[in-house]
C-alpha cells in the first residue's frame, strides 16, 4: 500500500476519534508550563490532565512532551502538533463570527487587555462606533499590567492590547496609539507642594510610591539615572491606586499626565519636575499580525480609522 494512503486513512481516523478538549488541554499545558499547573489554571485534578495527555499522544502515535527538571517541554513531534493546534483553535474560536459574517452580522466576543487607567478619547470613540455598528458583538475589556498584556497578545488568550512596550516582539504588530508624558506629584501634605519645580537629583532622598510591574522601561530607566524611588513608602498595581497614596502622603511618586490632571486642578496634587525633564513614551494598539477573528479584525479596523494619520503610519 502506498505510503500517502496509509497516512490518508491513519488522518481519517485520527480525525474522527479526536476530542477537541484533548487539543485544548494539551494547549493549556504548553501555555501554563507543566502538568501541575495547567491542572490548577483548568481546576482539575493531576492525574486527569496526565490521563488525557497519555490519551492525546496515543492518539497522535508519539510523546508530545519530555520532563524537564522546570516542567515539561515540547518534543519535535509536539512542535509539530502545536503548530497545527494553534490553527484548529483560531478555525473553531472564528466560526461563530465568520458565520455571522455571512450571514451580514457579527457576532462573537473580542478581548481587549489594556494598560490601567488608560486615557484615549480616539480609543473610546471607536469603542462606540463599533458597538453602534455590531451591537452583538460583546467587548471584554480586562486591565493587566503592560507585560501581561504584550503576552497575553502573544499566545491568543487577548484578541488586541493596549500597553507600552519597548523591546517590540517581531511576531507582533504595533500601532502608535497615543504619546504619553509622566510627571512626578506630591500631595498637600508635602514640603514641594505649591513650589517651584525642582531637578530630579535633589529627590534622591525623597520616599516614592512606585507603580510595580505596570511601569514603563522608560520610567524605569529615568528613574535609575537620577537614584530615584531607592525609598519606597508604597506601592500599587493600578495608577488609581498609585494617585491614592500620593495624595494622602504616604510618598512621592510618578503619574501619567493625562491621568493626574484633574487632581492637579483640584490642587490635591501638586507637579515636582520641570516639564522639560519629563519622561515620555509610546502606547501601542498592539496585535497578532494573523489568526484574528471576523469581530476582532473589525474592531482593528475600526480603531484604526479613528486614530490620527500620522499615528497610524508612526
Amino acid at each position: 500500500m502506498p505510503d500517502q494512503i496509509r497516512t490518508s486513512r491513519n488522518g481519517q481516523v485520527f480525525a474522527r476519534n479526536l476530542d477537541w478538549n484533548l487539543v485544548k488541554l494539551f494547549l493549556s499545558i504548553v501555555r501554563s508550563g507543566g502538568i501541575s499547573t495547567a491542572a490548577r489554571a483548568l481546576n482539575k485534578q493531576q492525574p486527569t490532565v496526565s490521563a488525557g495527555l497519555k490519551r492525546l499522544e496515543e492518539h497522535v502515535g508519539a510523546a508530545l512532551f519530555v520532563r524537564t527538571a522546570r516542567g515539561v517541554a515540547l518534543t519535535p513531534a509536539g512542535r509539530t502538533f502545536l503548530a497545527a493546534a494553534e490553527e484548529i483553535e483560531v478555525l473553531i474560536s472564528g466560526m461563530p463570527g465568520e458565520a455571522a459574517r455571512a450571514s451580514g452580522r457579527l457576532q462573537g466576543v473580542v478581548t481587549v487587555r489594556v494598560i490601567s487607567d488608560l486615557v484615549s478619547p480616539e480609543f473610546d470613540s471607536a469603542m462606540v462606533a463599533f458597538h453602534q455598528l455590531h451591537p452583538e458583538v460583546e467587548i471584554r475589556l480586562d486591565i493587566a499590567p503592560w507585560r501581561d498584556v504584550v503576552l497575553s497578545v502573544k499566545d491568543g488568550s487577548a484578541d488586541l492590547g493596549i500597553a507600552c512596550d519597548s523591546v517590540t516582539s517581531p511576531e507582533l504588530r504595533y500601532r502608535p496609539l497615543m504619546r504619553e508624558e509622566q510627571q512626578l506629584y506630591c500631595g498637600k501634605a508635602h514640603a514641594a507642594f505649591g513650589k517651584t519645580s525642582c531637578d530630579p537629583e535633589a529627590l534622591a532622598k525623597e520616599v516614592f510610591v512606585l507603580t510595580g510591574e505596570d511601569e514603563p522601561a522608560e520610567l524605569t530607566s529615568f528613574r535609575q539615572r537620577y537614584g530615584l524611588g531607592e525609598y519606597v513608602g508604597g506601592s500599587a498595581e493600578t495608577l488609581h491606586e498609585v494617585k491614592r497614596l500620593i495624595q494622602i502622603g504616604i510618598g512621592i511618586g510618578f503619574l501619567p499626565t493625562v491621568v493626574a490632571q484633574d487632581a492637579v486642578a483640584a490642587d490635591e496634587l501638586w507637579p515636582v519636575l520641570r516639564p522639560d525633564l519629563l519622561p515620555t513614551y509610546h502606547v501601542h494598539l498592539i496585535t497578532r499580525d494573523t489568526g484574528l477573528s471576523a469581530p476582532a479584525r473589525t474592531l482593528l479596523d475600526v480603531i484604526e480609522a479613528h486614530l490620527q494619520p500620522e499615528e497610524v503610519a508612526g
